[in-house]
């Protein structure tokens, strides 16, 4: 996602496996043990992952998500 300082920085997209629940400070506090800390993701969005007939996923929608 777009950054004043560093121009893009990470966002993570997760979807979760249905009857599973975790926080976004768990998931970044997760990544913060496990990841070089540019790599940890700044925000965390919830939801179903776009996808196209074969299954890939829509990178582009995601990005777009990340501008607005």
């Amino acid at each position: 996602m777009a950054d004043d300082k560093w121009g893009e920085v990470p966002c993570a997209f997760v979807e979760l496996k249905q009857g599973k629940r975790v926080t976004e400070a768990a998931l970044i506090e997760f990544c913060s043990n496990n990841m070089a800390r540019f790599k940890k993701p700044k925000k965390v969005v919830f939801g179903t992952l776009p996808k196209t007939a074969t299954g890939k996923i829509q990178k582009t929608v995601l990005r777009e998500k990340c501008k607005t």
